[in-house]
């Protein structure tokens, strides 16, 4: 599954101003443009992925070599291991997630499916958590990885918790693919499912957005009752249906959700 945002910068309130420093962003644009479909660039492809000048790409890119955040043969450029610093920055920030992992690893015991966490950002949900079990799944995700929200079941539930005027917004910026032949498209009945997911408190997405692949999610909240993240229990349709995610596997996803906000309201 591909983990490129659909779309950045969607839902930022915040506008560029006096204080805005384009030579950061554009650091971070360089940054960004590194991904599993180009994990190593040449100058040349940086500049025309960021829309850089060859000249600014390579200030840029000289910099972060400087310190660090990439090596290069002379050619080609790559990110080192330096650059998870700044996404552990973020995670070690949240106690949250040290919560909930043994959580998660209890749940996955049980029921024997993968489990995941995630947080929304624009137009996408992305991985902070995830717990795998020894069985094959065709999405190979893995912490830090981006997936459309309107088509996952982590990413309705977090629309969910959006304010209406924002929810319309994002879908009205929504980039429409049909991933699976079972994906939906039209406004009415995305809107229809996540004001499902808002007043059920949980979500169940089949094969929308990969084929075999289903999900149900839930979610967390904090001591104010905001929403913070979801989890969910994925699986294969061929050996778990639907009847069985919401039967069985549902209400030991709900114990375990409910059991990390009950912490988060505590600590």
């Amino acid at each position: 599954m591909n983990d490129t945002p659909l779309s950045a910068g969607i839902g930022n309130t915040h506008k560029p101003g006096d204080n805005y420093v384009q030579s950061f962003a554009r650091g971070l644009e360089v940054i960004r443009s590194f991904s599993a479909a180009a994990p190593q660039q040449t100058l040349s492809e940086v500049a025309a992925r960021t829309g850089l000048t060859r000249a600014g790409a390579r200030r840029i890119l000289l910099t972060l070599q400087t310190l660090g955040y990439l090596e290069s043969d002379g050619r080609l450029f790559r990110l080192t291991p330096r650059i998870l610093d700044l996404g552990f920055a973020y995670l070690s920030s949240m106690p949250i997630w040290d919560l909930a992992e043994p959580m998660m690893e209890a749940l996955t015991d049980r029921v024997r499916e993968s489990c995941s966490a995630a947080v929304l950002d624009g137009l996408d949900i992305v991985y902070v958590l995830r717990v795998h079990t020894h069985k094959i799944m065709s999405t190979n995700l893995a912490v830090g990885s981006r997936l459309p929200a309107f088509w996952t079941s982590l990413g309705r539930v977090l629309l969910a918790a959006l304010p209406e005027q924002e929810l319309r917004a994002r879908l009205a910026a929504l980039p429409r693919q049909p991933f699976t032949r079972h994906t939906v498209l039209d406004d009415e009945t995305l809107l229809a499912r996540i004001a499902q997911a808002r007043e059920q408190g949980w979500c169940l997405v089949d094969q929308e957005l990969e084929e075999g692949l289903i999900s149900v999610a839930a979610p967390l909240k904090n001591r104010a009752g905001d929403v913070v993240a979801a989890l969910n229990i994925s699986g294969q349709a061929n050996r778990t249906s639907t009847e069985m995610l919401r039967e069985q596997l549902l209400p030991e996803l709900l114990q375990t959700a409910q059991a990390i906000s009950r912490t988060l309201r505590t600590r």
